[in-house]
């Protein structure tokens, strides 16, 4: 058995909830974890936009940022990779937006493990 009391279950529990490393660290691989369940992209998404701003540092927000970012550019790109599909250009477009989410997460996880802000927040690359 743990030597855990329930108490400091419920706050490393409401650690990963609240703003902060280990949220943002959530947000990015439930990122992730969307490649496979598309619902777990909603959710981060709605946890980024409920935590930016409610952060007493700044990379934190700016990690939120450049998830919320990460999100409506990934869906630009896939909505441009969809309607390209009857000319089979789409399909290559899907393999290449499927990289760049994958890589702007990574990106994003290594920041929030670095404690550091993303360089260049207004990129639609990487």
């Amino acid at each position: 058995m743990s030597d855990q009391q329930p108490d400091d279950l419920q706050a490393e529990a409401e650690s990963w909830i609240e703003p902060g490393q280990k949220n943002i660290q959530l947000v990015y691989i439930l990122y992730l974890v969307s490649l496979a369940t598309l619902v777990t992209l909603i959710i981060g998404m709605v946890m980024a936009y409920m935590n930016r701003g409610n952060s007493s540092e700044s990379w934190i927000d700016n990690l939120y940022t450049y998830a919320i970012r990460t999100f409506w550019i990934g869906l630009l790109y896939g909505f441009i990779s969809a309607v390209t599909t009857f000319i089979l250009i789409g399909f290559v477009l899907m393999f290449l937006t499927a990289v760049w989410f994958v890589i702007r997460c990574l990106k994003g996880l290594q920041a929030a493990g670095r404690k550091e802000p993303i360089q260049n927040l207004e990129t639609w690359l990487v």
